[in-house]
């Protein structure tokens, strides 16, 4: 009697991406607390990450308050990037001729250097929330349209030609064919945004401000305090890394069938 043998299922152990992740990150901050001490690098310079903690403990109901001013300033220059995004591809998707037309000025708009531009949104706009705002926007605006076109063009023909030839409306076609099917390139390109952004609402608050984690790390250098420059840099990682995953949670709940073709 001959037997068979079934191939041995090898199964992911839940939560193995994040613990090796979790890992390094840890021993990583252990071997620069070892190395600061050891060389006896000056504070100033280089702060041990026992000083940065320390800093954070010390001083975070001042980091609470810029860091909410900087997360309201990326939440809404995030916000606008978005509708302004998924609406200029809109309109780019639906003719060739806009297409030839707009898109190489949205591609060409790229080359020039935000940081430059901040002084003069300052000059026009004066130091409240629309410059910094207007920063995140052109941070933000290009990855979720390029995205989002390349999601109108990967929408299947057939389809559209079908409804086309029942007679269905541009609006009827776009709201049931284009945009869910190019939903996957949308999230994806607002990931990408989601996670620029709060450099974008730093670059506004550098050029000037009042408040907002931009202003509180050039208080903080100036007076050589590099412990608060890192606490401040550490909570605008947490900032972009939170709205990173938020936006991977969104994902998770429009889309289900994605989580249940990654398992499979």
């Amino acid at each position: 009697m001959s037997t068979t043998s079934t191939p041995i299922e090898h199964r992911a152990i839940p939560g193995l991406g994040w613990i090796i992740p979790i890992v390094l990150l840890v021993l990583l901050v252990v071997a620069w607390e070892i190395a600061v001490r050891l060389s006896q690098t000056p504070a100033w310079i280089l702060p041990p990450p026992s000083k940065i903690s320390a800093a954070l403990a010390d001083n975070w109901r001042v980091l609470l308050h810029h860091s909410w001013v900087t997360l309201e300033e990326t939440l809404i220059g995030l916000g606008l990037s978005f509708a302004c995004g998924v609406a200029t591809a809109t309109v780019i998707a639906s003719s060739r001729s806009i297409e030839r037309s707009v898109y190489p000025i949205v591609v060409a708009s790229q080359a020039i250097p935000i940081i430059a531009l901040a002084p003069i949104l300052l000059i026009w706009f004066g130091y409240g929330l629309a410059p910094k705002v207007i920063v995140i926007l052109l941070f933000c605006f290009f990855p979720i349209t390029v995205n989002t076109i390349d999601g109108f063009r990967a929408v299947d023909q057939e389809q559209v030609d079908l409804l086309r030839s029942l007679g269905a409306s541009r609006w009827f076609i776009l709201r049931t064919v284009r945009l869910p099917s190019a939903l996957p390139y949308v999230l994806s390109g607002t990931r990408i945004a989601a996670a620029v952004s709060v450099v974008g609402a730093l670059v506004g608050e550098w050029v000037g401000s009042s408040a907002g984690l931009g202003y509180y790390m050039i208080r903080s250098a100036s007076a050589f305090a590099t412990d608060k420059v890192f606490a401040a840099i550490l909570i605008t990682a947490v900032i972009g890394i939170a709205l990173f995953l938020s936006v991977t949670l969104l994902e998770r709940l429009l889309m289900p069938w994605q989580r249940v073709s990654e398992k499979a």
